[in-house]
């Protein structure tokens, strides 16, 4: 392991401190939402460079992997946001519809570098991200009215602007780049240079992804620290029991390691970004609902980090295949 791997989490975490601290200049307030999208796409692009098309495919063919995941995802997650907002946010209705929203949209960018990081299976992540999308745009309005009673319809154009340009763009830009290198007869310049190179950046873009975050935000979350306090345990809670969970059923099916931290990571991460893009449209008279999607990334993302390092310890200490 690198040092820039074992210190990944601490990075991540200076990171967001970095954001929250320059977010309270009003210029960089103002202005830092502007780098979250570029910073994600050429963190996306790099991991997408060292991803063989054929792997892509492969992907597709795991059912097995792809029925585990999307059951845990769509079926088992609703029931348990439901009931760790029921348990801990019944006195606050606007937290528990932003708890809700945050916990049944999976990650459909971050989530993908920290299964590399933790030397998952980036490929099979990557096939099973398209049908993530298209569930969560259909379910979510069901979702809302079933656990929190409201009805709401879900602007698509705001998932699938966000879709294309961090995901589907970065990825053509990857396989373009690679067939002209390659015509051009210039793959060792690919693969010992511009590989290794967009590799070794992620982490950096990651990082600014994360500072232009949390300073867009970084304002609202200090005058709103009582809340971060309400989310915590419940965030918390969730983490927990599906990271257990996607271990003991990685275990049962026999899933080799990086099958099994790519179900732990696409079950774990949340689409924060989205969700809250949708709640200001949707809710523009509940603040607290698009701040309760503000603070999810705030313990979101340390706990990425930290599970990261856990799987990478479980790998060497039980040695899976």
């Amino acid at each position: 392991m690198s040092t820039i791997e074992k210190i990944q989490t601490f990075i991540i975490l200076f990171a967001v401190t970095c954001g929250i601290a320059l977010g309270q200049f009003n210029i960089v307030h103002t202005y830092s939402d502007k780098f979250i999208v570029p910073s994600l796409f050429f963190m996306l692009y790099g991991l997408f460079l060292s991803i063989p098309l054929k792997e892509i495919k492969n992907g597709f063919r795991n059912l097995k992997f792809a029925g585990t995941s999307l059951t845990i995802n769509f079926l088992w997650t609703p029931f348990l946001a439901w009931g760790l907002g029921a348990l801990f946010l019944s006195d606050h209705p606007a937290l528990w519809i932003g708890f809700i929203m945050l916990m049944v949209t999976p990650c459909t960018d971050w989530y993908l570098i920290f299964t590399e990081i933790a030397k998952g299976n980036v490929a099979l992540s990557t096939a099973i991200l398209p049908v993530n999308l298209i569930l969560q745009v259909l379910l979510l309005p069901i979702y809302l009215f079933l656990f929190a009673g409201v009805m709401k319809t879900v602007a698509v154009s705001v998932l699938v602007e966000s879709i294309v340009i961090v995901i589907v763009l970065p990825f053509l830009l990857a396989h373009a780049t690679k067939f002209i290198m390659n015509k051009m007869k210039k793959a060792d310049a690919l693969e010992n240079k511009i590989i290794p190179f967009f590799s070794s950046a992620q982490i950096v873009f990651l990082s600014l992804a994360i500072v232009a975050m949390f300073a867009s935000q970084g304002k609202y979350l200090l005058q709103n620290m009582n809340v971060v306090l309400l989310l915590l345990i419940p965030v918390l809670l969730f983490f927990i029991i599906n990271f257990l969970l996607g271990q003991f059923i990685g275990r049962i099916m026999h899933l080799s390691y990086k099958d099994t931290v790519s179900l732990s990571l696409t079950t774990l991460a949340r689409n924060s970004p989205v969700a809250l893009a949708i709640a200001v449209t949707a809710f523009p008279d509940e603040p607290l609902i698009a701040l309760a999607l503000v603070i999810g990334p705030l313990i979101e993302l340390p706990v990425l980090a930290c599970v990261s390092q856990v799987l990478l310890l479980i790998k060497k200490k039980q040695q899976y295949t």
